[in-house]
């Protein structure tokens, strides 16, 4: 009788379980996981694990940085060879939460004291921006944060914000101050000289409608630019 090689079901090397990814997430936190291991959780939805651990490789090495995906749209990582619609989609949600809880301190009623305070609030959600945006941030006498007002988003050459979209909901708020900020995709936030004369008109603007225009604020990779700062907010 010849030996019989195929390898029974119960013959099969056993699977570390402890060292799948949402064990290990249980096990010592989901700080201790690695990029791969996170995505593998969210990608397998409970199922075959090992699996969803060799698609997050590969989703890391197609978007290079985490950044690139998080800016992705469902079509584009699902482009990705092996990735089904509903994990794509279950990845875009995972981003978005995360977006949402880095801005948590955004929400109205944060007290400005200073233009660091600003970036450190805004800073995790428009270093993440390729193209660039502006908002404005509604202040109170006391520089708490009343609301904020999305005003453009731009190509990577700009923005193409009028001031007159900038005054106009604040004029219907009867704002008392106001903060402008906007984001460098390339991560030099060194003003522009359209970025100085757009803050110009904006001090003329204001002082006109009787809005203490309290700083420009431009967010790059991990540093930003005060323009009051620097003393270029002269009307």
């Amino acid at each position: 009788m010849k030996t019989n090689d195929t390898i029974m079901p119960s013959d099969r090397p056993a699977i570390d379980v402890e060292g799948l990814p949402r064990e290990r997430l249980e096990k010592v936190g989901a700080a201790a996981l690695t990029d791969s291991e996170l995505l593998a959780v969210i990608l397998s939805g409970g199922s075959d694990e090992q699996k969803a651990l060799e698609q997050a490789r590969l989703l890391l090495d197609s978007f290079s940085i985490l950044q690139r995906m998080g800016n992705a749209t469902v079509s584009e990582i699902q482009y990705v060879s092996g990735i089904r619609k509903e994990q794509a989609i279950a990845i875009k949600a995972a981003f978005e939460l995360g977006k949402r809880m880095a801005e948590y301190k955004r929400h109205p009623g944060t007290s400005i004291q200073s233009a660091k305070d600003v970036a450190d609030m805004l800073m995790p959600e428009f270093r993440t921006y390729e193209t660039e945006r502006l908002i404005c941030l509604e202040m109170s006498t006391k520089n708490e944060v009343l609301a904020r007002h999305d005003i453009s988003m731009g190509g990577l050459d700009g923005t193409s914000a009028h001031p007159r979209d900038i005054f106009c909901t604040l004029v219907r708020n009867r704002a008392s101050a106001m903060i402008i900020v906007h984001n460098h995709p390339s991560g030099n936030a060194q003003p522009s000289q359209a970025d100085i004369q757009i803050s110009q008109k904006l001090c003329k603007g204001a002082e006109l409608l009787g809005i203490r225009f309290l700083d420009h604020i431009i967010i790059g990779d991990g540093s930003f630019v005060s323009l009051k700062d620097q003393g270029l907010l002269k009307g």
